[in-house]
């Protein structure tokens, strides 16, 4: 989940400096930072320390299959990273990730299907969604994509990735196109133009944010009334901040599965797969959903998510039916070109 991601972690958070070039080769984890990266803190990355002695250092990013490009080459520097779905199919096709040891793993058939890779296994379920303040809509909120497109019904600011990835299947709904239909409308010819179209409509009212902390950021400062939000980040904001933050469940979302890997230029492979392996046992995943409603992938994970919290979880039974998969095949073959697009159209005035 691309992006930047308090839990009573402050004990834990002592012993886990970010990575610097200057920092011994220590095992070394990437994800998404924020409130995220602060719940696996709390418990994942301290817990397995205290477990094993293995000592963490901990970076962050935002995403891209340039940077793992980079980081695989010279002098490694990352051991186990969260990647997105294209992320992973692409570095695993290009030889810059580490085949998994699934036996260690427990067997593929302990996971979601969607969530076993040669190269990777599922972290979490997430979803990017249409969120907005309800403090700013007494009267109701945005309801659908096309209220998100509507500057006249909806004024205000309003915010996306920047990047193409979500941002045209939203502009696609926008346009009446069914989360189910969407990549179908995409595949199309003119889709993607009628996409581009539809940001175009609205672009002296678009912010784009690129870290995964920055959405609730926006809506508590009052920049933007409006944004695509990942869904953890919303719940998250509401809990510790108490926020009164919506999320547009019914207007239609992306859900996807992030990704461990270990890069295949680690000098601590053992080691990563013994990180991987305590990140995806069930009880661990289990945890997470009460610090940031995000998915377990592993199939007994799933049926651990208490009750009270399981409702937030992209996945569950009234809200799945409105997101879409994303679609590996059509942002693999097409994010470079894609993305190379969408900056060019963001930089034009």
């Amino acid at each position: 989940m691309s992006s930047t991601r308090t839990f009573a972690a402050a004990a834990v958070a002592a012993s886990l400096v970010l990575a610097t070039p200057a920092v011994a080769r220590d095992l070394t984890i990437t994800s998404w930072g924020g409130a995220y990266q602060n719940a696996q803190r709390e418990l994942y990355f301290g817990p397995f320390q205290k477990e094993t002695g293995i000592k963490l250092v901990e970076d962050t990013w935002d995403g891209g299959i340039g940077v793992l490009r980079t980081k695989a080459q010279g002098t490694p520097v990352w051991d186990v990273v969260q990647v997105e779905t294209d992320e992973l199919v692409l570095g695993c096709e290009e030889g810059i990730l580490e085949p998994l040891d699934w036996a260690a793993l427990g067997g593929k058939d302990k996971f979601l299907p969607a969530a076993v890779h040669e190269c990777g296994v599922g972290a979490i379920v997430w979803a990017t969604v249409l969120a907005y303040d309800g403090n700013k809509f007494p009267n109701g909120g945005p309801r659908t994509w096309a209220d998100f497109f509507d500057t006249q019904k909806f004024p205000g600011k309003r915010a996306l990735r920047k990047g193409p990835r979500q941002a045209l299947e939203f502009a696609t709904m926008a346009q009446g196109v069914p989360p189910a239909k969407v990549y179908e409308a995409l595949r199309a010819p003119g889709g993607v133009d009628k996409a581009f179209a539809k940001l175009d409509s609205i672009k002296k009212d678009l912010i784009f944010w690129e870290a995964g902390a920055q959405p609730p950021q926006l809506l508590a400062s009052g920049e933007v009334v409006m944004t695509s939000a990942y869904n953890g980040r919303i719940t998250a904001a509401n809990r510790q901040d108490k926020r009164n933050f919506k999320i547009a469940w019914d207007a239609g979302f992306v859900y996807q599965i992030d990704s461990w890997v270990i890069l295949k230029n680690s000098p601590k492979k053992a080691e990563a797969m013994k990180l991987v392996h305590y990140l995806t046992r069930p009880e661990n995943q289990a945890k997470l959903p009460a610090l940031i409603p995000y998915g377990p992938t592993h199939v007994d994970g799933a049926k651990l998510v208490p009750a009270e919290f399981a409702g937030d979880i992209p996945s569950a039974p009234q809200n799945l039916p409105h997101g879409v998969f994303f679609d590996a095949s059509f942002w693999v073959e097409n994010v470079e070109k894609l993305t190379e697009r969408f900056n060019a159209w963001a930089a034009q005035k």
